[in-house]
């Protein structure tokens, strides 16, 4: 067959040879049909009977999850136990049945589809990407239905075709991903998902390619076609020419032998040649990621996204983690970093990513009630959470990190709910760090404009660039008409980041960067020049993110700097840049 490139979105780095292997989603299977009155009751029955299969799928393969697992797969797996407990899922369409004599799987894929939908309406990248949880539980529950057989070749007598295994499906669950342990695959391809997806998640740690959200790559490729993934391009080749195919192979060892070159770098400061020294830290969302972060070198946990104990918890049936639970969480995160410090944004919910589904209906979800707005609104909830995060601080160093302040009233209201939760908790006695750090992500033009009023009543800075971008640009990072329009080089960002800098320096303040350019290759020299001294990334860009600075001398970047931050020419802004990653190469 003739060979043609497919462009997706790379979420993990590498190449990846192989040939692939064609997952069916069971909901293109599904029957429609109307039961007689007298059987919707079997049906309803035969729709439990199917969850409870499933149930005890995910025990048995959480159970039996190797000890070198990825700590994401066992969170995940958890994730999805609870989702298939929740009434939403477990109890609508069995209404569905009774009311409509839907048959079975007609009423789950009804549900799901509809749930889906109010997903679609979050603006939160992290968020929206959850809805692939839903349908990949529905999956499971589809394929107890359906009679679908496992579709994952047996590891006895694996010849050349499953030898070098590229996984491709529409998307692939924590669990269908379990069932590859023993198979030797290389490479994942998906027609959804983003960079927050579990398939983007799972092969970051497992340091495998992958490349998502290619929409009908499914449809093209066909069962046992030779493939390449450039995961750093998010291309995939498909039938590539004989030349093609070696020139990649030849990359791929070159790769694999500059990743094993990387692992030695673990414990060597990242330091520039100067002298230097950056703080390198890793981006984490659930509490097992403390663990693999700590291995990759980081020194300490710059962002613990805590949204993830509050997703599928709403509702009358299901109540917000309680104090107790949160408390669990942070301590194991805390303590897996090993006295390196862990910073924990508190709740960053609200509006774009309700807990509730009435509250999809605001009309901006962007500009809503959303984060430390969300949280001041609903002070009880704040406070259980500032609570917890307080207790942990006793097993280790923590800081709380408030997410999108702009007025000088939020600051004062939370501070005066941190203190009523430190009151709160030395009268019971219970301990906790009584000069836990106090910060604020700097995420809205406002708040880095009026910075001196944050320097002088808070004890750290964080910059989030996702959202600051995304506000300063007035462009929806998740809307792809305008995803063209997202540049973290555009001179008004570049302005408001040394803004930051300069105010934070002078009120000798300390200041981090988490956002996607403290993780992106080619602004490491440029973050670095500016004045950076903390970046915090996914653990997996660690060690090449560190090679970069150990190949730089400071001095060398200022008049690279300075031209950049004096230009407002784009093809000016980018060709300096290239010029300041050629100067890296020639120190290496």
């Amino acid at each position: 067959m003739a060979s043609f490139t497919l462009q997706g979105i790379p979420v993990s780095r590498g190449i990846a040879i192989g040939r692939a292997h064609l997952l069916r989603p069971a909901a293109l299977d599904v029957k429609h049909y109307l039961v007689a009155q007298e059987l919707v009751e079997a049906e309803v029955l035969r729709l439990q009977n199917a969850i409870a299969q499933v149930h005890v799928e995910l025990q048995a393969i959480w159970a039996d999850l190797p000890q070198d697992a990825p700590t994401e797969l066992g969170a995940f797996l958890d994730v999805h136990a609870l989702i298939l407990s929740d009434p939403m899922v477990s109890e609508a369409p069995l209404d569905i049945i009774r009311t409509r004599h839907y048959n079975a799987e007609w009423a789950l894929v009804t549900q799901v589809d509809e749930l889906s939908a109010q997903f679609d309406e979050i603006e939160d990248d992290y968020l929206r990407e959850r809805k692939a949880d839903i349908q990949q539980v529905a999956e499971r529950v589809l394929k107890v239905l359906t009679g679908s057989s496992s579709q994952v070749p047996s590891s006895d007598g694996i010849d050349e075709r499953t030898a070098n295994m590229v996984v491709v499906a529409r998307d692939i669950s924590p669990a269908d991903m379990m069932q590859f342990r023993d198979v030797a695959f290389t490479g994942f391809v998906t027609d959804e998902g983003g960079q927050n997806s579990h398939t983007a998640i799972v092969s970051r740690s497992l340091g495998i390619p992958a490349v998502v959200g290619m929409g009908n790559a499914s449809q093209l490729i066909e069962q046992d076609d030779w493939l390449i993934i450039d995961s750093d391009a998010g291309v995939v080749i498909v039938a590539p020419p004989t030349m093609v195919l070696e020139q990649y192979r030849e990359r791929q060892a070159l790769l694999l032998k500059q990743r094993k070159k990387l692992s030695k770098l673990k414990k060597t400061p990242a330091i520039t040649q100067d002298g230097v020294e950056i703080t390198l830290l890793a981006n984490i969302e659930l509490p097992g990621d403390a663990t693999p972060a700590l291995e990759a070198g980081a020194s300490g946990v710059g962002l613990f996204r805590s949204e993830f104990l509050f997703m599928e918890r709403s509702g009358e049936q299901h109540q917000l983690p309680s104090e107790e639970e949160q408390f669990d969480a942070y301590r194991k995160a805390v303590l897996g970093m090993k006295g390196r410090p862990v910073t924990i944004r508190t709740l960053d919910v609200g509006a774009d990513k309700p807990l509730e589904a009435a509250e999809h209906n605001i009309l901006n979800p962007a500009l809503g009630l959303r984060a430390i707005r969300y949280c001041l609104a609903e002070p009880q909830l704040f406070l259980t959470q500032l609570r917890a995060i307080l207790r942990a601080s006793a097993f280790g160093p923590v800081k709380i990190l408030i997410p999108m302040m702009a007025h000088g009233f939020e600051i004062e209201q939370t501070l005066q709910l941190i203190a009523q939760a430190k009151k709160e908790l030395t009268a019971e006695k219970k301990e906790f760090d009584a000069d836990i750090p106090i910060g604020a992500m700097i995420e809205i033009p406002a708040a880095a404009l009026a910075l001196p009023m944050f320097v002088k009543k808070l004890d750290f800075l964080s910059i989030g660039t996702n959202d600051l971008i995304q506000y300063t640009l007035a462009i929806d990072r998740a809307d792809h008409e305008v995803a063209h329009l997202y540049d973290d080089l555009h001179p008004a960002i570049l302005q408001l980041l040394q803004i930051i800098v300069s105010t934070a320096e002078k009120a000798g303040i300390p200041l981090s960067i988490c956002g996607g350019m403290a993780g992106d290759l080619r602004l490491t020299r440029l973050l670095v020049g500016m004045g950076f001294r903390e970046l915090s990334m996914p653990a997996a860009l660690l060690p090449e993110i560190k090679q970069a600075i150990l190949n730089t001398r400071f001095d060398t970047l200022q008049p690279y700097v300075k031209k950049i931050l004096r230009s407002y020419d784009s093809v000016v802004i980018q060709e300096t840049l290239g010029n300041m990653e050629a100067l890296g190469k020639t120190l290496h």
